[in-house]
């Protein structure tokens, strides 16, 4: 079912973004994006702060149709495709885990902070 509805949001972006879409959408620049994903996370940030769940889960989603914008816009651009984001943040987070994906023991927070620390340098020297 999510990947349903995903989808279906990744169409109306592409319909927004097309020929007989949005012309406000389709002037949009990645650059011009990065003011609005700052301010729906700061939304975010807010709503978990001082209001209900109903109003997390709706500035949540306003900040998921930024991310995806901001996809399109890259895809449009050839840099990078949503397929590239998705396996990015599921390797860094498979990584970043190795106490639970991997070897590695961690039985408190304060060790898994360690690990992950660990994983971050790691991959800053592999860049």
């Amino acid at each position: 079912m999510p990947e349903r509805v995903f989808r279906e949001l990744l169409d109306i972006m592409a319909r927004l973004r097309g020929p007989d879409g949005c012309p406000w959408d389709r002037e949009q620049t990645l650059g011009d994006l990065a003011r609005y994903i700052r301010e729906e996370a700061d939304e975010v940030a807010e709503a978990i702060a001082t209001k209900g769940r109903a109003e997390v889960a709706e500035e949540l989603g306003d900040l998921l149709f930024n991310i995806v914008f901001a996809v399109r816009l890259a895809e449009e651009e050839g840099s990078f495709a949503m397929k590239d984001v998705l396996e990015g943040v599921r390797d860094k987070i498979v990584r970043r885990h190795p106490h639970v994906f991997g070897d590695a023991k961690a039985a408190t927070p304060e060790e898994v902070l360690v690990l992950w620390k660990k994983a971050k340098e790691r991959e800053k020297q592999g860049r």
